[in-house]
């Protein structure tokens, strides 16, 4: 027989934990090896136990998950990651991939389909659902939002005036007002209202 495949959760929510391992340890070819409940604990599990896959929430206390996939993928680039979460806008998917996840999965998946999923990314091959992939192209044929652009967005997020943001960032007024500009052009809106809507639907910023 073969060797079981060895799982790392990282999730913060501890029953959600224990009925995923549930799923999974049912499984004659998996077995849980560790659970992390933050993203700091994730890397730090994943570096002691070598894991064939992780799965990964995006929404963790210390460190996120996005983060700790970057953390985790910046020493071990062969590591397979499967991002686990209830998040499903394009930003999400695009920053947890980019990371170096090799699955991006919903909370709501059916368990014959995480396991699929587990042992298609432990042949070392992606797995990405048909609507996941249809947000992911949606995604990269939006313009890039630059640094400044986004940190502007996040400021405009938190309901703050042209004046506020200049002062907040140390930048002339005249140029918060292009940068504004090109934000609103950038994603097709206009007006700054629905900027900070479009941008929190596509989960660019989080309130």
């Amino acid at each position: 027989m073969s060797q079981a495949i060895r799982v790392l959760i990282a999730d913060d929510h501890a029953i959600f934990r224990q009925g995923l391992a549930t799923i999974i340890n049912r499984d004659p070819d998996m077995q849980v090896i560790a659970q992390a409940e933050n993203g700091e604990q994730a890397i730090a599990l994943f570096g002691e136990h070598q894991p064939d896959v992780t799965l990964m929430d995006l929404r963790m206390p210390e460190v996120e998950g996005v983060a700790a996939i970057g953390a985790i993928c910046a020493t071990a680039k062969s590591a397979r990651i499967i991002v686990l979460t209830t998040y499903d806008s394009d930003e999400d998917i695009y920053r947890g991939l980019q990371a170096g996840a090799k699955g991006y999965l919903l909370k709501e998946t059916e368990p014959d389909e995480l396991l699929n999923a587990i042992r298609t990314v432990h042949r070392g091959q992606k797995y990405i659902p048909p609507d996941v992939g249809a947000k992911l192209v949606q995604r990269l044929s939006n313009p890039e939002l630059s640094e400044r652009e986004l940190e502007v967005l996040g400021s405009l997020a938190q309901g703050m005036s042209n004046a506020d943001i200049a002062a907040a960032l140390s930048i002339g007024e005249g140029t918060v007002k292009s940068h504004v500009n090109r934000i609103l052009n950038k994603l097709d809106v206009s007006d700054r209202t629905q900027a900070v809507i479009v941008a929190v639907k596509r989960g660019i910023v989080n309130l």
